[in-house]
């Protein structure tokens, strides 16, 4: 049955009811986040900028030789976490700007960032709120 052939209030339901469903969606996809940082090193070479879906995250550092570029501090929120995809997605855009092909994450730790004091005067409450931090290396390979 085609919506105009519909009543008004019918519509009108149908229209809050997607409305609604946007409005969540959008809460939901909005709390995980993931921020970077990039901060380039002075004194080495800044290459032209690379492809994102070519630059490889390691976790150790590789042995084959290899310049530095600078470096990216990601902070991410814990609760809710975003999926681990996103955080790497970030990593290889940050890492591509600077012309990079590979960032080796060396810090990547739960922490404290922040807190927050809850209940009245006689009997306050401290509350912390964690954040993930992640550090990663930019390197160019010889």
């Amino acid at each position: 049955m085609p919506v105009h052939d519909l009543s008004w209030s019918t519509r009108l339901k149908l229209s809050l009811l997607a409305g609604g469903l946007t409005a969540t969606l959008l809460v939901l996809s909005g709390c995980a986040t993931v921020d970077a940082q990039t901060t380039a090193y002075v004194g080495v070479e800044h290459p032209a900028p690379t492809l994102p879906s070519e630059v490889v995250v390691l976790r150790t550092e590789p042995l084959r030789p290899h310049v530095r570029l600078g470096e990216i501090l990601i902070d991410a929120s814990v609760d809710p976490a975003p999926p681990i995809t996103q955080v790497e997605e970030k990593l290889r855009d940050e890492a591509a700007k600077l012309g990079g092909d590979a960032v080796v994450v060396v810090y990547d730790h739960i922490q404290a960032v922040g807190a927050y004091v809850n209940g009245p005067l006689w009997a306050r409450d401290v509350k912390t709120i964690e954040g993930r931090k992640l550090k990663g290396i930019v390197i160019k390979y010889r």
